[in-house]
């Protein structure tokens, strides 16, 4: 059992209790501790075994070295997800600088740009003559206007 826990031991403490359940069992728990406060909290997950003496004497070591070889698989892929989430984050924010770096950047451009130039009124269109239901009105108002005689 104590060669299956090597690896674990490796930077860190590992705690075994025993404790009695009753007559015929037994309870086994070994804890690793945290190396760090920022650790992630789930490479201390505890192995818990119960079973009388001789299932102990028979298995533990098995537990144990599959209880190992899955808290390093765990640790080596929090690491991983770690890096890979760090990079990204560090990716997200140089593309945001790069963004707002070209927009302050970014020269006028005469040709796709044009600045606003206040328009006079000797340059604006005539007025739009408005449509209505009786053309004649229109015209007899338009000749009142102009001086001349009527239509009527």
């Amino acid at each position: 059992m104590f060669v299956e826990l090597m690896p674990l031991l490796a930077g860190r403490t590992v705690m075994i209790t025993v404790a009695r359940v009753d007559d015929r069992t037994l309870r086994v728990n070994v804890i690793p501790t945290k190396k760090n406060e920022d650790e992630n909290v789930a490479l201390t997950t505890p192995l818990s075994y119960t079973g009388t003496p001789e299932e102990l004497d028979g298995e533990l070591g098995k537990q144990v070295a599959g209880y190992v070889e899955t808290y390093q698989q765990l640790g080596s892929t929090l690491v991983q997800v770690k890096a890979e989430m760090d990079a990204a984050a560090k990716a997200a924010q140089e593309e945001a600088k790069r963004k707002a770096a070209e927009r302050n950047k970014k020269p006028f451009d005469s040709k796709l740009e044009k600045p606003a130039t206040p328009v006079s009124q000797a340059t604006s269109p005539p007025p739009a003559t408005s449509m209505t239901l009786f053309p004649a009105t229109e015209a007899i108002a338009a000749a009142e206007n102009s001086g001349g005689a009527s239509a009527c």
